[in-house]
């Protein structure tokens, strides 16, 4: 547990090391801002409530997290570190899981700074913060499915373009997958259980019926199977690119 700590560390210092970081929180913030008060119209609807700040949740992490998680290994092969990190005294896990943690506390932190909007709800007006915090919960899982895919996606290619175009079109099709368009596709001749089985990896659903404050342990447990066979994939990638 302490190499994955180490690890963690470093790679989270490694974040606030150039202002690379604090530009990124900056543009969230910013974008999110413009998301809810415009786009989602939050005073014209003249309800004390989040739901237009989450609506677009989905759609921000399908570029923001992307933008992190292309970094995490295709960054270590173009410049050479990740022989030196592998031939480190720690397991391979520790280093897989260590750098998604620290990807996952960042994106927190971006999240977590977006409390002034809370705060703002409960100064107009009485919502339930149950439902609020249930919706953070959910953000927070969702965004852990979307870097847990780019981290998998970024060991493939040292190229952190390439990484980042592979992880937004994968990504999107996870989105989408239960939209009402995708599944009407699919309904005209695939049997229900195709069709349902489609839109269980949808992270539209599973996000949606979280932010209703409804947290269901299926739910929970598709955010988590994901990052775990996502990060399992990561570490048989890297150690077939090290072997070879």
């Amino acid at each position: 547990m302490s190499s994955l700590f180490s690890i963690t560390r470093r790679e989270l210092s490694g974040y606030f090391a150039t202002p690379v970081a604090y530009v990124f929180i900056v543009v969230f913030l910013f974008t999110a801002g413009i998301f809810t008060f415009y786009l989602g119209q939050f005073f014209e609807r003249g309800q004390a409530d989040l739901k237009a700040f989450f609506l677009f949740h989905p759609w921000l992490y399908l570029f923001f997290l992307p933008a992190i998680a292309m970094r995490l290994w295709a960054e270590e092969r173009k410049s050479g570190t990740i022989e030196l990190l592998l031939t480190l005294p720690i397991p391979l896990w520790a280093a897989v899981v260590g750098k998604f943690l620290a990807a996952w506390i960042f994106a927190g932190i971006a999240l977590a700074l977006t409390f002034p909007m809370w705060l703002t709800v409960n100064w107009l007006g009485h919502p339930d913060n149950g439902v609020i915090l249930g919706g953070y919960i959910g953000s927070f899982l969702m965004a852990g499915g979307y870097l847990a895919v780019g981290s998998c996606l970024s060991a493939i290619t040292k190229n952190q373009v390439i990484a980042f175009v592979i992880s937004v079109l994968v990504c999107f099709v996870f989105t989408v997958a239960g939209a009402p368009m995708v599944l009407s596709f699919f309904q005209g001749w695939a049997p229900p259980l195709i069709v349902d089985t489609i839109a269980s990896f949808s992270f539209l659903t599973h996000f949606n019926a979280i932010t209703e404050g409804v947290i269901d342990v299926r739910d929970l447990i598709f955010f988590l199977s994901l990052m775990a066979v996502a990060l399992f994939a990561t570490a048989v990638i890297v150690d077939y690119k090290k072997a070879g």
